[in-house]
């Protein structure tokens, strides 16, 4: 059966609890892995699927997100049902307001969907880093019939007050919905989970904008599909939940977990992160059937110079991007982005380091996050001595600590005059 597929990817977030990264950019923009960035999972997800016509509804801070979208994402013109297009708010409310909740990110677009006429459509977050081959969300949606399909996963009950967790019954059909709930009602045979709500979504079209014009008409609502547009939906239609535990990647090993994590925080983000560099990462990042796709640019292989006592380019159980040279530093444990200069007798430990940042001489590094564009004086130590650097950087209670960067330079054209 040929389905016709229409998505949007939900990319407006501000990203508060991960400050200072998100200071200059939304929080889908922020890098991830090296030379990655968070909405480059969704985008992914999407176009491994096979799902070629996806929407970026953007907002806050948007500029660097943006400007990946036109690196990384621009699809050719000939065929004109694959694009990904980035889309500001419409004003479509009647306050001509910005988006005010997921309902309302989709209703102020509610023209692309009328014009396009697709069987179903994909609404899926850019906040998370997970894997998921999205066509068998899809087929389990037209198995069951449903109207409304919402991705779930499985998480320990204490942790139920963070998310939107889903009541099923025994075939998966939603029976309610509680956000963030202390008391929510644990799996069916297992008391100590919850299954919690992805805040990805499949829709059946025509219900879809029966909803969404309900809900843009009511006063006491939020317009959120996971607070008021889904609890209304199960009572008057059928609503499942479709168990990401389930799903299974094309290139990974029979029985390989699924991975998903929720990095809406520092210290999320930097386990997230650090997970990479081990042995056998949860996340694979090297499945060629299921690449994880970003922008392409012009640069070098990272280089590696000396071999003194003292003064040896090295790295260790570390992801190294393009373009960086360790000229006589040394990198332990760590993610260090592209362009990034570190500089003789320097150490660099437990760390993340975003594109084009120099460490000078003699620098001291350790379990740091440091934002694009940072350059460390010759003999600076960061991590050694918390109470120290909470006078001058960020730091959070585990201990991290992160370092604002500069803004990146943009290249203008000249004229002769």
């Amino acid at each position: 059966m040929q389905l016709r597929v229409l998505s949007f990817v939900l990319a407006g977030g501000k990203g508060t609890r991960l400050y200072p990264l998100t200071k200059e950019r939304a929080k889908p923009a922020v890098p991830f892995g090296g030379q990655y960035r968070i909405i480059d999972f969704v985008l992914s997800n999407l176009v491994n699927s096979g799902i070629h016509s996806i929407y970026v509804l953007i907002q806050f801070k948007s500029q660097s997100l943006l400007q990946h979208l036109r690196d990384g994402w621009e699809f050719s013109g000939i065929l004109k049902d694959r694009y990904i297009i980035p889309v500001p708010a419409q004003m479509r409310s009647p306050g001509e307001t910005w988006y005010r909740g997921t309902a309302d990110a989709i209703f102020q677009n509610v023209n692309l969907i009328e014009q396009s006429d697709p069987h179903v459509v994909a609404v899926f977050g850019a906040d998370h880093i997970y894997r998921m081959n999205i066509r068998e969300m899809i087929e389990f949606h037209e198995q069951k019939r449903a109207q409304a399909t919402v991705a779930a996963i499985p998480v320990p009950k204490e942790f139920a007050s963070e998310f939107g967790v889903i009541e099923v019954a025994g075939d998966g059909r939603v029976i309610a919905f509680h956000e963030k709930n202390p008391d929510a009602p644990t799996m069916p045979g297992n008391p100590d989970m919850v299954l919690a709500s992805m805040g990805n979504y499949i829709f059946s079209t025509g219900p879809l904008l029966k909803f969404l014009y309900e809900d843009s008409k009511m006063e006491k609502t939020s317009h959120d599909f996971g607070r008021d547009i889904l609890p209304r939906w199960v009572s008057r239609g059928d609503v499942f939940a479709y168990d990401f535990q389930t799903n299974r990647i094309p290139g990974d090993p029979i029985g390989a977990p699924v991975y998903w994590r929720d990095v809406g925080n520092i210290d999320a983000y930097y386990e997230a992160t650090m997970d990479l560099r081990m042995v056998t990462p949860a996340l694979n990042l090297y499945n060629r059937q299921w690449p994880l796709r970003t922008a392409s640019y012009d640069d070098p292989p990272p280089k590696f110079t000396f071999d003194e006592e003292g003064r040896r380019g090295s790295a260790v159980d570390s992801i190294v991007s393009a373009g960086s040279i360790f000229s006589g530093g040394m990198v332990r444990n760590s993610i260090i982005g592209r362009g990034v200069r570190i500089h003789t007798g320097s150490t660099v430990e437990d760390s993340i380091v975003f594109d084009n940042c120099d460490i000078g001489r003699r620098c001291k590094v350790r379990k740091a996050i440091l934002d694009k564009n940072v350059h460390l004086a010759e003999d600076t130590v960061i991590g050694y001595d918390l109470e120290a650097d909470k006078q001058k950087y960020h730091v959070t209670e585990s201990g991290i600590v992160v370092v604002e960067g500069r803004r990146s330079r943009v290249q203008v054209s000249s004229i002769e005059v």
